[in-house]
């Protein structure tokens, strides 16, 4: 198998072509309408909120500042719009891991014809899910505290910038990753070790995801594109 990271970031533009294939699409539609509706509701619940602040602000300024109005609603818009930028993936990854097990099931599916999962009620996978989430969620605490550490140490702080890089990378190709060898049976130390076996490929499969959570509007769609490309990426180099 080529192991190298140029192979593992190619499986992200992989995904991209295989979320749009049928027996695949409705795996990400669902989650992604979910997260839709849940930034509009709370949007729509702050923009309330602000307007309740502004009709009891603005009739105590004199009437010269009446243009602050237009001002604070078009610093809201900004401010918003920067924080559902910046939250959008996470928020996706919370809301959209226990239908990622099923995308991931049915991109296999159409890789190779078969399933790699029984059908399971969703209140199980959604358990599987949670459980997987709180152990990825304490392991990346731990190494980011270790890392937060090293930041404060003056001279070994130097090298802090690219171990958060790195450890970014690593973290996304275990949060990807770890759906595709879940639906194998494999249990979270297993998929580590996979993973650390295949360092290179999966650090490029990682780092590619990293930029891609940085380009305004298609961060939205990293999360189901990044499913699907990891399920390639285990199906054609983890043996």
């Amino acid at each position: 198998m080529i192991s190298n990271p140029f192979t593992g970031a190619s499986y992200l533009l992989r995904g991209l072509s295989l979320i749009g294939k049928p027996g695949v699409k409705r795996h990400v539609v669902i989650p992604l309408v979910i997260n839709i509706l849940i930034f509009a509701g709370l949007i729509w619940l702050l923009a309330a909120q602000f307007e309740v602040l502004l009709e009891w602000l603005m009739p105590t300024l004199p009437d010269w500042l009446a243009w602050l109005d237009s001002l604070l609603w078009f610093i809201f818009a900004i401010t918003t719009g920067i924080a559902v930028f910046f939250s959008f993936t996470i928020m996706a990854n919370l809301v959209g891991a226990p239908f990622n097990s099923f995308l991931s099931a049915a991109v296999e599916k159409k890789l190779t014809g078969r399933s790699p999962i029984s059908e399971v009620g969703f209140m199980e996978e959604l358990t599987k899910a949670i459980s997987g989430e709180i152990k990825k969620m304490g392991l990346f605490a731990l190494i980011a505290l270790a890392l937060l550490i090293i930041t404060l140490i003056p001279g070994i702080n130097l090298i802090a910038p690219v171990l958060w890089i790195i450890f970014s990378a690593w973290m996304l190709s275990i949060e990807y990753l770890d759906y595709p060898l879940g639906n194998q049976g494999r249990s979270f130390p297993e998929i580590r070790r996979a993973i650390q076996q295949k360092r290179l490929l999966s650090l490029g499969f990682g780092s590619a995801v990293m930029l891609a959570t940085l380009i305004p509007v298609f961060n939205f769609m990293v999360m189901p594109v990044a499913v699907a490309g990891a399920t390639a990426l285990r199906v054609e180099q983890f043996k």
